[in-house]
Formats: structure tokens, sequence, C-alpha cells
């Protein structure tokens, strides 16, 4: 999930975009203006649907990786890239894709490495999970379809994906939203110690730095996925068949080591890849953001995660914060797909 100190750790759809329900909800508002994005007009409300479905993924080869897709909307749009977290997956932008793909934008959402599709070329290429590494990946995939820049958005290991982006390689970055805010950590920032009561709520990076964790993890990964998703979504009441959409992408050969060494690797535990050692150093001086940004957090996230004003200072451009009432958990795109949306549109101008 989301990281350390201060920080939390932690194709496509065609007529079922006529069809989703447009939640309702208590929205808060904290900005900064700065002479950024005017705010887009507000997404129509539309009848509820039962159930969002891809159309068939597709697959494109970028960098290390072939990397399983979904896409939505017209090829000539504005591209939003949306990323998902750990323990979920694409379906959790499933109701936020086609509203965007309704107002005009080239919606792409990958499968992280270890997730869905996605596979290595390569059976040597070391099973890293480290965040740097993950962002690389998605500068390589917008490279492989051509894509100049992109609205990113995402939430838990989404939002530091595209956190990373936005601070690294700002022209790629038309736009970010990012739930939980400014997610950039380093190892060095791993290693120091919590109090108890928050050192509690990474139980399970103390779990996957055994052996015994890797081994739980492996046995019970469907269970184990489950359980977080109600720790840190404790209002949201999902059925079975949710669930199981989504953790369909857990069997990946690759999930459990990729899970693995990227908790490790915050603690500083196992090492990375050196190609990515200068990318770290970079980060490790936590990073001002200047793209337009818009933060969220929902009123019941049960994760970890900084007030937003621990990281406010963190946004150097046009900025805004969204508190998001009713219930709404750590999964905020899928709990909370309009106002997510909205988001993505807000920050682009539109």
């Amino acid at each position: 999930m989301s990281e350390n100190v201060n920080m939390p750790r932690r194709g496509f759809l065609g007529a079922a975009a006529a069809a989703l329900a447009a939640a309702q909800l208590g929205l808060s508002q904290a900005a900064r203006a700065q002479g950024g994005p005017a705010q887009a007009r507000a997404l129509p409300s539309v009848a509820p649907a039962a159930q969002a479905a891809f159309a068939p993924i597709k697959h494109i080869h970028a960098g290390v990786l072939n990397v399983g897709y979904a896409e939505a909307g017209p090829a000539d749009g504005p591209v939003a890239l949306l990323l998902h977290g750990w323990p979920y997956d694409i379906h959790s932008f499933a109701e936020v894709a086609p509203r965007l793909a309704a107002r005009g934008y080239r919606v792409i959402v990958p499968y992280l490495r270890g997730y869905g599709s996605t596979t290595f070329l390569s059976a040597d290429t070391m099973r890293n999970g480290q965040p740097s590494a993950i962002a690389a990946d998605m500068i390589a995939l917008m490279d492989a379809l051509h894509i100049q820049d992109a609205v990113v958005a995402g939430f838990d290991w989404g939002a530091r994906t595209a956190d990373i982006m936005a601070a690294l390689w700002p022209e790629r970055c038309r736009g970010l939203v990012s739930v939980s805010g400014y997610l950039i950590g380093s190892q060095a920032a791993g290693k120091q110690p919590l109090p108890p009561e928050a050192e509690l709520q990474w139980w399970y990076q103390f779990y996957f730095a055994t052996e015994r964790g890797r081994a739980g993890y492996q046995k019970y990964t469907h269970q184990f996925a489950r359980l977080i998703w109600q720790l840190a979504s404790p209002a949201w009441k999902f059925d079975d068949a949710t669930f199981e959409r989504s953790a369909a992408a857990f069997d990946n050969p690759d999930h459990v080591d990729i899970t693995v060494h990227n908790y490790r690797w915050r603690q500083g535990l196992v090492s990375g890849e050196a190609r990515f050692d200068e990318i770290e150093k970079r980060l490790a001086s936590a990073p001002v953001i200047g793209v337009p940004t818009i933060t969220m957090e929902g009123d019941a996230n049960g994760a970890p995660h900084p007030v937003p004003s621990a990281y406010a200072s963190k946004f150097a451009g046009w900025y805004e914060h969204r508190d998001l009432r009713g219930g709404i958990g750590h999964n905020l795109p899928q709990e909370a797909p309009a106002a997510f949306a909205q988001a993505v549109l807000d920050v682009d101008g539109h």
C-alpha cells in the first residue's frame, strides 16, 4: 500500500459509459490557486449500472515488460493515465474511465508489473518492486504508445508512481491527481522508527520482511488481499464478485516477488537495480512537484496516511486538496468514481 515516516507506505468500457452512477458525495475543498487551470464543467449525473465491463485487454512491449492495459475513448483525445495500487488492479477505475472517455479523453489503464497480464520480456530480468522501477515502466509505456504527455492519476502504489513521474518527468505530466498526497519516500526515510501505534498499521510490511511472510502471502494471496481491502476501506461494502474480479490479477506469476521486494526495499533489506541509483538519489531529496495537482482523501481511509497539511508545501504549482465525505476509504477511485473523474477533468482545466 501507500510510504514511510510521515508518508503512507503502503479493453475498455463502451456502452457502459452512459450507464454509470455519479456518486453524490460531500466534497470540501481547500485551494491554493496560483494561476492554474480553470475548473472543469461538472460531470452530468447518469443512471446506475450494475457492473462496468472491460473490452479485451491490449498489450504492448514497453521497456522490460509486455504491458497489459485497458483503453477507452478517442485515439486522438488528451490522455489520462490511471494507475492502481496494491492489492488492487485496473478495475479500481472501471467507473472512472467511461466518464473520462465520454468527455473526449483517451484513457489508458495499465496493469502494473506483477499484476494481470503484464509480464516480463525476459526470465532473467530482476523482479524489482522498487518505486522508481514502476515509474520508469510508465514512462516506457507512454513512449511505446507515442504519448507525449498525460494527466497522471492514481492511489496507493499508483499515486506514488504518479508523484515520481510528476517530480522527475514534469514535461510528461500535464497534471497530477494523487490520493493521499505526496508519497515520495526513500530507503533512508523507511528505516526511521515510528510510534508504536503507527508501526502497528504496517504489520504486513514486517510480515513480508520474513520468509514466513513470503510463504504466507504466496499461499493465501487472495485471503490476504481481501483482508487489506477490509482494513483499508472499512465502510466499503464490496461484494464477492467485485473482489474476485480484481483478485484474478494477483495470480500473475511475478505478483508475490514484486510485492515482497517492494516492501523489503522500503526498509532497506534488499537492493534495487543499479540503473535506478541516480533516480533514487533525486527522490531521496523529496523533490517539489510543480505540475498542476489535486490531492484527495476519503474520510474513512483505514490505511496509514498523512494529514494534508503535512504535504501541501511539496506542491509548488497550482494546487488544490479535496476531502471526500460519506465513508470513502483507501480505494478512492472505485468507491467515489465521479469525484475522482471530476478531479482529473479539473486539474486539466476542462
